[in-house]
């Protein structure tokens, strides 16, 4: 397939914010993809080159692009750079440059997906001695080849920025519109009339996805028909989405949600940790599907030694400890072990931690996944050799009552927790989603988990820090839109509890995409938790909504993307949740 031709649906994707018509391009684009393809065309749709739960990544800064098009284009690193920060879109300035060049030479050379994808994937691959140069040559080769569209796109790819605005769901639907073919009678069809066979077939395709996080995967599978995708197994090894919960008010309303009698679980201030194991070898991973095994070798040794299971994949969360007091530590304390590449061992020591597991979804060869909660309890119980202040089963109540319920919350607060969690019994394990199967009750406001997008260079002593910062939430195709700014509750200075705004400029000033005057743009990483002190409606930003007097909480990025950052449906649903209660 030559890549003009997905270039093409680039263009129609950016071009509207409609789920239906990105759907339709995406139906479209499959229709005419061979089967052998199609993990790759779905992958570059994303924007990536590796599934999300593949630690390889392309891993190439702005500057190496920018030497790259010099040496396609002819044209000074330094003035390209100028032309990047004024317009913030790396791929655009691409598209110019490459588009005065072929003017003034007349010349173009078809490219396929092919090549693309193999360039990029040798990108990630490349290792040793001269590096860095033979990944410039590699990037200027496509760009000498490209069309100045296919350069922008190219461009965007490599550092990890489509802005086409495609999400998880218009990926599976448009799975399932070229399973059925007639795409243009299905675009014409109103959603809630699509029922029988497309519903059944939806649920196959979404229950595929769960088990694999690579729709590459579940389109090939798709074309096939519904008993290839049945054939889908869970797998040893590749994470799969945490199930989520949704929060409620009080006990009465979380009864109401989960039934009774339900499972209480303390709700602890940590991160989860999906513990994966296959004879003797066991791999840890993030809520964000990241490889955290060299991270945490305790934990890997623990379970190779204290679990009577050949195979397993759990679900918990791990919580760090003082070693001399044994008391719980908040989530900040402990966040750098999930970063940290040496030294390993002595921060081990330092900062321990206590994996309080609460799941399973797979045991020796059974999918656990429809299993009852109440059943998947029971084979923890059989097979984790419990070690205090190393492994644990979550300390749990099962109950009908209000009266022991509300012990149980108030006494988890008093321990330190964040509150507590119901679960329904008799429910299965849904990743992703936040299906209402267990509930969480704490006593602070509900917070948002949000993305930096931007920020403003400070003034006095302030002068060197990237100190107010705009965030943004996202909708259901994954774009980012804005709900305010951010600047208190950061510290000033070093050693203080706390992010402070000198390690934030650290982590910000890589990621500046365009700057003009203090204000700058970021690419959009670093993920961070804010309360407020309310939702208002506003015109001001693309979200429609404001925070009233947000503060900065906690840093989320070791454990959530972009992609995990709070959606704007459920901002809403906290919007109209507050008018309620007032």
């Amino acid at each position: 397939m030559k890549y003009s031709q997905l270039v093409e649906i680039y263009e129609s994707l950016e071009a509207t914010s409609k789920r239906l018509e990105k759907t339709y391009y995406i139906a479209k684009l499959l229709g005419e993809t061979d089967r052998d393809m199609l993990p790759k065309i779905v992958l570059l749709l994303q924007g990536k080159i590796y599934p999300s739960w593949d630690e390889r990544k392309i891993g190439v800064a702005s500057r190496l692009v920018i030497k790259a098009l010099g040496l396609a284009v002819g044209l000074e690193a330094d003035k390209i750079e100028s032309e990047w920060k004024k317009t913030g879109d790396l791929g655009k300035v691409a598209e110019a440059l490459v588009g005065r060049k072929k003017q003034a030479t007349l010349s173009s050379m078809d490219i396929t997906v092919q090549k693309v994808f193999s360039n990029l994937r040798k990108l990630a691959e490349l290792e040793g001695q001269g590096t860095v140069q033979k990944k410039m040559q590699l990037i200027a080769e496509l760009l000498t080849s490209a069309t100045p569209k296919e350069a922008k796109y190219i461009v965007r790819t490599i550092l990890e920025e489509l802005r086409v605005g495609v999400g998880e769901g218009s990926i599976r639907d448009a799975i399932i519109w070229d399973h059925f073919g007639d795409i243009e009678k299905i675009k014409e069809t109103k959603e809630g009339e699509l029922k029988g066979d497309y519903r059944k077939f939806l649920e196959k395709v979404q229950e595929a996805f769960d088990l694999t996080n690579d729709f590459g995967i579940v389109a090939q599978a798709a074309r096939q028909g519904e008993k290839e995708l049945e054939n889908i197994r869970l797998e040893v090894n590749r994470p799969i989405k945490v199930m989520l919960a949704q929060k409620v008010d009080d006990v009465d309303e979380a009864f109401e949600r989960v039934g009774k009698p339900c499972a209480i679980e303390c709700k602890y201030d940590g991160f989860r940790m999906q513990v994966h194991g296959r004879d003797g070898k066991v791999m840890i991973f993030t809520r964000r599907l990241e490889d955290v095994t060299a991270q945490f070798p305790e934990v890997a040794e623990f379970f190779r030694k204290n679990i009577r299971a050949r195979e397993f994949i759990l679900d918990g969360e791990a919580v760090g400890f003082d070693p001399k007091t044994k008391k719980y530590l908040p989530f900040q304390k402990v966040s750098q072990r999930i970063r940290r590449k040496y030294d390993i061992d002595k921060l081990a020591s330092q900062f321990p931690i206590e994996l309080n597991i609460f799941d399973i979804v797979y045991c020796d060869g059974k999918n656990l996944l429809r299993q009852d909660f109440s059943e998947r309890r029971k084979i923890l119980r059989k097979i984790l050799r419990e070690e205090k202040w190393k492994a644990v089963l979550a300390e749990q109540l099962v109950t009908d009552s209000k009266a022991k319920a509300q012990e149980f919350y108030e006494r988890t607060l008093k321990q330190g927790m964040e509150g507590v969690m119901f679960k329904k019994l008799d429910a299965p394990y849904k990743p992703g989603s936040r299906v209402g199967h267990m509930v969480k009750l704490k006593p602070v406001m509900e917070s948002l988990d949000v993305v930096i997008v931007g920020a403003e260079w400070g003034e006095g002593k302030r002068a060197t820090w990237l100190t107010s910062y705009a965030i943004a939430v996202r909708d259901e195709e994954g774009n980012l839109l804005e709900i305010g700014k951010v600047s208190t509750g950061l510290k000033e200075l070093e050693g203080e509890d706390g992010t402070t705004f000198s390690e934030m400029t650290v982590m910000l000033k890589p990621l500046i995409t365009a700057e003009k005057r203090k204000q700058v743009t970021v690419k959009p990483k670093i993920v961070i938790e804010v309360n407020y002190e309310e939702i208002q409606k506003s015109p001001t930003y693309s979200s429609g909504f404001a925070l009233r007097f947000p503060r900065f909480v906690r840093l989320r990025t070791e454990e959530k993307s972009a992609e995990d950052a709070s959606d704007i449906n459920f901002v809403e649903d906290l919007y109209y949740g507050q008018k309620k209660s007032k």
